[in-house]
């Protein structure tokens, strides 16, 4: 076992997708048949470099390796314990591909099961484990890294998700009995790596920021006595973000584990039960005094003194993010078009690795060459109506007439078949789609000429949804790159980035606004274009918002007011927009509420208060049109079992939600809680490029059925479609009308 020490700063992890998205283009590539693997495993050798040099070069103590995916962290874990579901095993495909197959599916198999990644927008795939699931050690991926690091002169500390918490993700037959099977496999990769020359190795146990049974937190502290006491091994730290590590701290700290790494921005509890804990056996604290989930610069000399507690308690101490930099945008330099004053109080991953470093100098040197806090805000960014506006609210303006009235009033203005068929909003975005963008941005095209080709598009999509056979429509959202970004780009209050991108899942990058200010609505975003699809079918057309807790979870949000104020802004805005799509004719309005559970906090002690003002957003947004305009909400990826009541208190008249993965799953918690208003469980993975079998959407279609009344169950797939090619959205489409007309038929 080594004695090299820890050092005095590091990171928990590093953006993965380069500078310019060159993940993503090269894994897209290789998809489409346009590189091989050889040029692909190029490109991650380069990004991985490139990191790595960046954070030595930044002076860094402490630098990780392994956090490089060419999909998923999670899913690289399964693949490093042998997790490989029989399912896919079986399809004889080379490594890569196995690898690709999980993530997307392939034509013989669905994909493993999609969710967030604890309170985050970042999207796991879930293990499947059961007592058949035969681990087997495979660090190759973690050996390889370590030894190209190596080969740069770079010495790094080999990162995997930790074994509890992995199997605390999984999904199976009691995945966490397996417990000492799986140390088993970790204990023989942490040999390996010792054999390779490793001295630190970064377990990742973020499940423990959550309430934990007894025993699940006794599976912890057996986890890590054993792994501890192996005679060779390197040193282990132990990492956990999200939160409060609460009663799992103390059974850590009588561990062998040479180092705990705690959250003290999300986990403001963690001073002081690390305060409470006693003795801490010479154990390195690794302080996550940076926050690594949003971009706002650090108050250094603040996190200083929290540095100066802990330094206070422990033997040795270093500085490090509070989670890993794979949520933040690489590099604050190349904005060029932010607002001055906006620019200088903000901090992504490439300058978050130099607060850090200074931090760690700081505890090791003193605080006096750390720079000042960041000014107060401006007085610019206060809008005064608006905070009238929120100070007149009464709780009249979050209520909506009776359902069963407002069902009779909706069926007679709409006269929908039973199952009715629609999508959940966007359809794909083609090349043709993303050129226009461009030239648009780029000055070579007008407005004018960009609003023809949308107008173009929106009819085409308008006339292939009729030609298909569905019910209600959409008018495809051919104007939008993402489905907050389109809002803050709209909104006072929101500045856009020009390079922020962040991996959502995969390949999937989004580019989250900026909520700097109070939130407004400068005018109408969405009612020209809802208003010229509808002018094109007598079928209802859809109007497509997203809801104001998505927009503040996929924003970097303000940190100096508090969310439920910031999210009833943005809630006024919204209700402003439903009015005027109201207005235009629209009967059918969406409010999408995907990032409804990863809010959530992850300790029940909490959740009432959060979910009290999530509802209570929501339902501002949306309870200022009449009785007969039907209200439909999103919800997408996540567990939603845990905020089923929640669910059943925002009271749209429709819910669409992810189903396919899980087997519809969902229908019994929504059972349970007595929910009766309408709701469509998808019935096609739009995760995954393959085209589901017309029996696999009937079979989807029954189990519904036999769940919910036919009266109020909708069918649809399970996400919009923007990330979709034609072709597989027209064939799935029309599996998944005929599917609904074979079920009414019966």
């Amino acid at each position: 076992m080594s004695s090299t020490a820890f050092g005095q700063s590091t990171v928990l992890g590093y953006p993965r997708i380069g500078a310019n998205r060159e993940l993503k283009k090269a894994v897209e590539s290789y998809w489409a048949g346009r590189i091989d693997a050889t040029a692909l495993h190029s490109v991650g050798r380069e990004l991985r470099a490139g990191v790595w040099q960046q954070l030595r070069d930044a002076r860094l103590d402490a630098i990780p390796s392994n956090t490089f995916s060419y999909y998923d962290h999670v899913l690289d874990t399964a693949v490093a314990v042998g997790a490989v579901p029989e399912r896919f095993a079986r399809l004889g495909l080379p490594e890569l591909d196995t690898y690709f197959a999980m993530a997307r599916g392939v034509d013989a198999e669905p994909a493993l099961e999609l969710t967030k990644w604890f309170a985050t927008n970042y999207h796991y795939l879930v293990p499947e484990i059961d007592p058949g699931t035969v681990f087997v050690a495979n660090p190759a991926k973690a050996l390889g890294e370590y030894a190209e690091a190596l080969e740069l002169g770079i010495s790094t500390r080999p990162v995997l998700v930790g074994p509890a918490t992995f199997l605390l993700l999984a999904k199976g037959a009691d995945p966490f009995a397996r417990l000492d099977d799986l140390v088993e496999i970790y204990a023989t990769i942490l040999a390996d790596l010792a054999a390779a020359g490793v001295e630190w190795v970064q377990l990742d146990e973020p499940a423990y920021v959550a309430d934990r049974s007894p025993d699940e937190i006794d599976g912890l502290h057996r986890a890590y006595i054993r792994l501890g006491e192996l005679a060779h091994r390197p040193r282990i730290f132990v990492a956990t973000c999200f939160g409060d590590l609460g009663p799992a701290l103390p059974v850590l700290l009588k561990t062998p584990v040479e180092a705990i790494g705690l959250d003290l921005v999300a986990g403001t509890g963690n001073l002081r039960e690390l305060a409470a804990a006693g003795p801490l056996n010479g154990k390195t604290i690794v302080a996550g005094l940076v926050d690594g989930h949003n971009i706002w610069r650090t108050d250094l000399r603040a996190a200083a003194v929290d540095g100066a507690t802990v330094t206070a308690l422990a033997d040795h101490v270093a500085v490090s993010t509070s989670c890993s930099l794979l949520h933040v945008p690489v590099d604050l330099s190349v904005e060029t078009r932010l607002a001055p004053e906006l620019h200088d109080r903000l901090a992504f991953a490439r300058q978050k690795v130099d607060e850090v470093v200074l931090l760690g100098r700081a505890l090791r040197d003193g605080t006096a060459h750390l720079p000042a806090p960041p000014a107060s805000t401006p007085e610019a960014w206060h809008n005064a109506g608006v905070r009238d506006r929120l100070a007149g609210l009464t709780p009249a303006g979050r209520r909506r007439g009776d359902y069963e009235t407002r069902a009779a009033a909706q069926q007679a203005r709409l006269n929908l078949p039973e199952l009715p068929t629609t999508t959940i909003g966007s359809f794909p975005q083609t090349g043709e789609l993303r050129k226009a963008r461009a030239e648009l941005r780029a000055g070579s095209l007008d407005a004018d000429g960009y609003d023809a080709r949308m107008r173009a598009e929106v009819e085409r999509v308008i006339r292939l949804q009729e030609e298909i056979g569905l019910d209600v429509l959409v008018h495809g959202e051919p104007e939008r790159n993402d489905m907050v970004q389109y809002f803050g780009e709209r909104l006072d209050g929101f500045a856009a980035t020009d390079h922020g991108w962040v991996q959502s899942y995969g390949s999937r990058c989004v580019r989250p606004p900026v909520i700097y200010g109070d939130v407004a609505r400068k005018a109408p975003m969405t009612v020209a274009w809802s208003a010229y699809a509808q002018s094109l079918t007598d079928k209802p057309v859809k109007g497509m918002l997203t809801g104001p807790v998505t927009i503040l979870a996929w924003s970097f949000v303000r940190t100096d007011q508090p969310l439920p104020v910031t999210a009833d802004q943005v809630a006024l805005a919204l209700r402003d927009e439903t009015v005027d799509l109201e207005r235009a004719g629209i009967r059918v309005i969406q409010v999408d509420e995907p990032a409804l559970r990863e809010t959530l906090p992850l300790r029940r002690a909490g959740q009432r208060a959060y979910l009290d003002w999530a509802v209570g957003a929501f339902r501002l947004a949306t309870s200022g049109v009449a009785d007969d305009t039907q209200i439909h909400t999103h919800l997408c990826y996540s567990e939603f079992g845990e905020v089923i009541t929640a669910i059943d208190d925002l009271d749209a008249d429709v819910t669409s939600i992810e189903a396919s993965r899980s087997k519809m799953e969902i229908l019994g918690d929504l059972a349970a809680v007595g929910y009766r208003r309408g709701v469509g469980p998808g019935v096609w993975d739009i995760h995954s490029p393959r085209v589901p079998s017309h029996g696999e959407v009937v079979s989807a279609l029954t189990r519904a059925v036999a769940a919910v009344p036919a009266r109020r169950l909708w069918v649809n797939p399970d996400c919009g479609l923007k990330t979709r090619a034609y072709p597989e959205t027209e064939a799935s489409l029309r599996l998944l009308v005929a599917a609904a007309a074979e079920i009414r038929g019966h």
